[in-house]
């Protein structure tokens, strides 16, 4: 008979509560390497697609403004193509609402294809719309329409992929395997980003406003649909089977408990998932949706030197991102994003000071300082939010909070960075803002237990092989074999 661990609890401690029965083998979960390779892919690449759409979007921002508000000048219209933007943002908690609670019930990988079907359709609506000169007001209504599906959806796409690459990883390479997570989504804003910028240097001003926006919304058909596919061919995570195993054998389902009793009962680990993901966000939208628009529409530099140079600073996060991932299974999560919330507090002001100086050496090694101190929460956010929770509602805890402090602080970036530069006329609002991020984010980390190496609350350890868990279950019997027995965990 096994005792409930209270969620508060470190996961190294689900090791020695004496009431439980010991631990064996075949309590461990064995993770298959190659479901493992596939279930990371098909995480990754649904957040590739959501940020294919971020990528398009924010490069194509001042064109957007010209097809949906004509009548605006070039300030009010990038502020109301980014407010359409922020617009999305506002029903993702909606989302989380809804897609959260429905993955903790029915499995993490059919809530999963549904998401990737309706960001699809709202992606390639976006190209289907009539421009304002054809339809009016009519026009931007369809697009915040659009918009608000898109947002929706992935009110339910980043906490189920983060859960689901988690739950599938062993706990030696949680980190690594998480951060490709968010090497897919820097690697969809590329293809984005990439596509637009050609179709910018092929095309004309005027074939790109009369109809050129339009092809990069449509090719998310084609990806959607095999993403689906790829999400379909997978099976659920080892976590979520052994819970669903556990309810089945009480013959009884745990009760499921409303918003606000998670809300009380898991105050504190949803308060950090919050504070961590405002840090997150706040850093990767300033860098990947409102930089372009930055340098060219407020600084005043070259479009085409703009776009490329944050491109170019992206492709030198991706393998960083990993690389952080890695480290991170050694080190810690706690010192690395630490690190990030530090370098953010005390850099932000020097990199926009280079931003601002035209010289183009300048401002690349500018935003390559920001992409570096972003990598630090892109490698290590994927497998430090899940750990917060615990499985039976990892899901819905993690798109709640995730979504939340996105709606509130990460997706607003642009259009608050935006407002805030044409109202005060201080190019260093930006920098403000980022910094404002790194000391929440700082504080946060702070009150985080370290989970690097660890089970995640409410499982079982997970490992590569079966030689690998009877050296484990050596190693903890040797540890404690004058007082305690090895116990199985529970949720």
């Amino acid at each position: 008979m096994t005792t409930k661990t209270p969620s508060s609890e470190h996961p190294k401690k689900h090791f020695w509560n004496k009431k439980q029965k010991e631990m064996t083998v075949d309590d461990i979960t064995v993770i298959d390497n190659d479901m493992l390779k596939r279930a990371v892919g098909a995480a990754a690449l649904g957040n590739a697609m959501e940020w294919f759409d971020f990528g398009v979007y924010s490069y194509l921002a001042v064109i957007i403004g010209k097809v949906f508000f004509p009548d605006a000048n070039n300030a009010v219209q990038l502020i109301a193509t980014f407010g359409t933007f922020a617009a999305a943002f506002l029903v993702r908690p909606i989302g989380g609402l809804v897609f959260g609670p429905l993955g903790d019930r029915i499995g993490r990988q059919k809530v999963l294809a549904m998401t990737m079907v309706m960001m699809s359709i709202g992606t390639f609506c976006i190209g289907l719309i009539p421009a304002y000169s054809s339809i009016g007001i009519m026009a931007p209504v369809l697009l915040l329409v659009a918009r608000l599906v898109q947002g929706f959806s992935t009110g339910g796409e980043y906490g189920g992929a983060a859960t689901f690459i988690a739950e599938y990883s062993t706990d030696k390479r949680r980190g690594f395997m998480g951060s490709f997570l968010e090497f897919g989504t820097i690697g969809g804003y590329l293809l984005g980003a990439s596509l637009v910028t050609a179709m910018t240097m092929i095309m004309s001003n005027e074939a790109m406003l009369a109809w050129g926006w339009r092809v990069p919304f449509f090719i998310a058909a084609p990806l959607g649909l095999f993403g689906l596919y790829v999400r379909l061919k997978l099976e659920e995570t080892p976590a979520f089977q052994q819970h669903m195993e556990k309810q089945e054998a009480l013959e009884q389902s745990k009760p499921r408990l409303t918003l606000l009793q998670m809300l009380s009962k898991y105050r504190a680990p949803m308060m950090k998932c919050i504070g961590l993901v405002l840090l997150f966000n706040v850093s990767n939208y300033m860098l990947t949706s409102y930089m372009p628009s930055y340098l060219t529409g407020v600084l005043g530099m070259n479009e085409m030197s703009g776009l490329l140079l944050v491109m170019v600073a992206m492709f030198v996060m991706m393998p960083l991102t990993l690389l952080w991932g890695r480290w991170t299974d050694r080190i810690g999560r706690r010192p690395v994003i630490g690190f990030g919330a530090v370098g953010l507090i005390l850099l932000s002001i020097p990199c926009f000071m280079l931003l601002g100086s035209g010289n183009m050496w300048a401002v690349f090694a500018g935003l390559l300082v920001l992409g570096v101190l972003h990598t630090c929460f892109s490698g290590t956010m994927p497998s430090t939010l899940p750990a917060l929770f615990t499985t039976d509602i990892r899901y819905s805890a993690l798109a709640i909070g995730f979504n939340l402090s996105v709606s509130l602080f990460g997706g607003t970036t642009p259009l608050i960075t935006a407002w805030l530069v044409d109202t005060t006329h201080n190019l260093m609002m930006p920098a403000y803002y980022m910094m404002g991020a790194g000391v929440i984010g700082l504080i946060t980390i702070l009150t985080v237990h370290e989970t690097a190496r660890q089970p995640l609350k409410g499982s079982s350890p997970a490992v590569a092989t079966r030689a690998e868990a009877q050296k484990l279950i050596d190693k903890l019997r040797m540890r404690n074999s004058k007082s305690k027995p090895i116990p199985v965990p529970s949720e």
